[in-house]
Order: C-alpha cells, then structure tokens, then sequence
C-alpha cells in the first residue's frame, strides 16, 4: 500500500474515532477496539477483552472530560508506518477543546491498529502524557480530578 493511501485510512479511522469521543459514545468508541484491546501508560495497563469491557472502560473516563469542559476532540498525525500489509503504528496528537472552541490542551497517543476482516481496529494504545496534562488542565482550572 502507498504510504497516501495508508495515511488516507488512518485519517479516515480517526476521524470516525475523534468523533465518537467528541459524543462521548463509549459503545461507539469501543466499536473500534479489536479485543482484547491493551492499553499502557505510566500509571496503568490493562487488556480488554470483549467491546462490552472496553465501552465500560472508555466510559469511566468521560466524567473527568466533562468536568474539564471538553466539548470536542480533533487530532494530528505525527507518525505513520506500515509494519506489514494488516499491522500499522502510529503517533497520534489528540486536541481538546472547550465549548467556546478553545484548545484546551493536547495528548500523545502511540497506536498500533491491524486491518481486520471489517476495516481498522486499535490493539494497542499508549497513553504518552494524557495524565500528565490533564492533571495541569485541572489544577490551572482548580479542580482535583479522581483517580489521576
């Protein structure tokens, strides 16, 4: 596959996933998980191993987003590369921004996505900085957020 054509896909995959967090739709989200999914960041790693699991999961963390203001998710492609014809990595910045279209602040995400029978799906995601900036989100907002 040509590396535009391969970028055209993950650009397509994430615009559908920047706009299921945008609604919080865990279910939806989830939809684009391949089980079990793994997630890893500094503080946590968990695998996932059905999309009921991985809604709830995804869904534990939409109160913290509201209480910060998030209103609506976009994202830049850092990185790209084609590990074989059905496996992808990629680097992703995630942007949230408020209610008034301010960014609000950003995250880095490192996925590693495999083309199954139905199209992509994330196997694994991890969290570079998200608890890190969105700790400083809420202590520049003066709120403690529960569990970060």
């Amino acid at each position: 596959m040509t590396g535009t054509a391969l970028r055209e896909e993950l650009e397509s995959f994430l615009g559908e996933y920047q706009s299921t967090l945008s609604a919080y739709d865990a279910e939806r989200t989830a939809a684009l998980w391949g089980t079990p999914g793994t997630i890893v960041s500094d503080e946590f790693v968990g695998a996932l191993h059905s999309r009921e699991e991985m809604a709830r999961g995804l869904a534990q963390a939409h109160p913290i987003y509201q209480m910060l203001g998030l209103s609506r998710v976009d994202h830049t492609v850092l990185d790209l590369a084609e590990l074989t014809e059905s496996l992808m990595r990629a680097r992703v910045r995630w942007h949230f921004y408020d209610g008034d279209d301010e960014l609000l602040t950003d995250s880095d995400y490192e996925y590693v996505l495999r083309r199954d029978d139905d199209g992509w799906h994330t196997y694994v995601a991890v969290a570079i900085d998200e608890a890190a900036k969105l700790s400083r989100l809420a202590a520049d907002k003066g709120l403690q957020l529960p569990g970060i």
